[in-house]
């Protein structure tokens, strides 16, 4: 069963979203993959994660 993602709103700065744009081109994934994949993985550091969602981030890569 997936769960459903919530949606929002977020702006940056041009120079913040050209290279955000870049880095995911560079990894093959869209933006908001490359966003979640990044929050996934601070989070991940940050031991902010239950043990359910470890791990997942990982799985584009």
């Amino acid at each position: 069963m997936t769960k459903k993602k919530k949606p929002f709103v977020l702006r940056l700065k041009p120079e913040m979203m050209e290279a955000l744009e870049k880095w995911a081109a560079d990894e093959f994934r869209s933006v908001n993959g490359q966003i979640e994949w990044i929050i996934n993985r601070a989070l991940k550091d940050a031991r902010r994660l239950k043990d359910a969602d470890k791990g997942k981030g990982d799985q584009n890569k």
